[in-house]
């Protein structure tokens, strides 16, 4: 064995070794790479017993180097994720194997506490469900769709809010898949007659993920959609989140506020919660008691108090609004305003001193006005206590390395107001963006600001048009002007901002 040294604060990568069992060696804390261009491997002292007695029965002739334990973690989930991409490498040509797996024990199914990537001795339909969570994750994706047709099962990711097929499989495996679910979101398996919601737990990589489940039945068999949550410390901030300097700004400020009600506004997808998170963190701190009441509570945060609706027992928005009042809160975050009773309280909440945040079902943050106005907030009401509207939707970016100019028709440039010698771009594919020719999202937004000319208006108009038409003479930039920009600067596509629909 060559000399040993120490090394700190690194970012290596892993390496296969001719003639070197890979997978045993990971499993026994022996992990190559190269350093200095030199294959060495690398062990961390706390398995130092373990990884010694595996070199002395080999006689490496490599050098051997301690890492801190951050740099062999990381190390380490990177051999673990090579090692877990070559095995799934041909996993859906296997299928045929899965076929006598009903008999699977209970005890075997309910193996969740280690990490999937960890996972070696588990039956093969567990092996393929901890590898779809894995490519999910993987990909990014935000839901796992697993549905079944006449005569075979499919398999979907969403990903930058658009589906795609990952895999197709008999009926047989796609039961058992179903069954293996079921079993690790606590839901009963012998039951296919009536949907059934859930929740679970998995860990890849060193990260812990809450799933959320939910499973319909359908004419052709059981219905399966996953939605990966993230943890509160992966919630992205506002300009992470691809936000405008102007819009942040603007956002830092209202926030400040004591009391008033701020909203959030877009269709299902387009990042409502993760903004109205983002902007909670930012006000999170030990003088203010923060409370939310959510269907379903998707970031779990540890400085939040967070309430799940459960209308089963009669705990709805409205009803658990009113008992978050008798708790003394500073911060009030509802989910959505769905009814006229919450729209009340959330409203008298924000006049008798509590800051509120919520969500709201319009296209465009004016409309959220008349909105509010239909529910039966009073005029006067409503002009007393609302701050802000941001309405906002999720742009995918086009992947750079592929992207090809698109010769569009000038009366469409016009339509969208760009200048007709302006060049701009399309999506093509290539293995960098999964060939889909998008590479992630970033929000655009509207931030309608409630000032004094506006209050005013609003006691003696409530048109949507009117709002609107006072808004932009004043300087709001619309939806529609924030996705030009991203047109004209290349960022985004003219297909991309017709299928957004603004």
């Amino acid at each position: 064995m060559g000399l040993s040294q120490h090394i700190h604060n690194t970012e290596l990568e892993p390496l296969e070794v001719d003639g070197v069992d890979n997978h045993l060696a990971v499993k026994n804390y022996c992990l190559f790479t190269m350093i200095d261009e030199q294959i060495s491997i690398a062990i961390y002292e706390k398995y130092m017993t373990i990884s010694l007695g595996y070199i002395a029965k080999y006689h490496f002739d490599y050098p051997l180097c301690f890492l801190d334990e951050e740099s062999f973690d990381r190390l380490y989930n990177k051999c673990l994720e090579a090692r877990t991409d070559k095995d799934l490498d041909g996993i859906e040509a296997k299928s045929e194997e899965y076929e006598d797996e009903e008999e699977i024990s209970l005890t075997e199914f309910l193996k969740t506490s280690a990490d999937i990537l960890e996972s070696e001795e588990s039956a093969p339909i567990i092996k393929f469900v901890n590898s779809l969570f894995y490519q999910g994750v993987k990909k990014k994706a935000s839901d796992i769709h697993i549905e079944m047709h006449e005569k075979e099962g499919l398999v979907r990711y969403r990903v930058d809010g658009v589906l795609i097929t990952h895999a197709k499989l008999a009926i047989n495996i796609m039961n058992l898949i179903i069954s293996r679910i079921k079993v690790i979101s606590n839901l009963d398996i012998s039951e296919k007659r009536i949907p059934q919601d859930g929740r679970t737990q998995i860990k890849i990589a060193g990260n812990t993920l809450d799933i959320r489940v939910s499973i319909l039945p359908t004419y052709y068999g059981e219905r399966v959609v996953m939605r990966i949550l993230m943890q509160s410390s992966q919630i992205p901030s506002l300009d992470e989140l691809g936000f405008k300097k102007d819009i942040i700004d603007d956002l830092n400020e209202l926030i400040k506020n004591s009391y008033g009600i701020i909203l959030v506004t877009g269709p299902t997808g387009s990042g409502k919660s993760t903004t109205l998170h983002s902007l909670m963190h930012k006000i999170v701190s030990p003088e203010k008691n923060i409370i939310t009441v959510e269907d379903p509570v998707e970031y779990k945060s540890n400085d939040i108090s967070q309430i799940q609706v459960n209308n089963k027992v009669g705990l709805t928005f409205a009803s658990g609004l009113k008992s978050i009042l008798r708790q003394d809160p500073d911060i009030v975050m509802i989910g959505e305003i769905r009814d006229s009773e919450t729209a009340k309280i959330a409203t008298q909440a924000a006049l008798t001193g509590h800051l509120v945040l919520s969500t709201l079902h319009t296209n465009n943050a004016t409309a959220s006005i008349s909105r509010m106005l239909d529910m039966g907030v009073e005029n006067f009401l409503l002009s007393s206590s609302l701050l802000g509207v941001l309405a906002q939707r999720l742009v995918r970016i086009l992947c750079e390395d592929c992207k090809q100019e698109d010769n569009l028709n000038i009366e469409i440039k016009k339509s969208l107001k760009i200048k007709t010698t302006t060049t701009v771009y399309k999506h093509s594919s290539c293995k960098k963006c999964n060939y889909s020719g998008y590479i992630g999202r970033k929000a655009v937004g509207e931030l309608f600001i409630i000032d004094d000319d506006v209050k005013i208006m609003m006691k003696t108009e409530s048109n949507d048009y009117a709002l609107r038409t006072m808004a932009v003479k004043k300087g709001l930039l619309v939806l529609s002007d924030r996705l030009r920009e991203l047109v004209e600067n290349g960022q985004t596509s003219f297909d991309e901002v017709v299928r957004i629909g603004v």
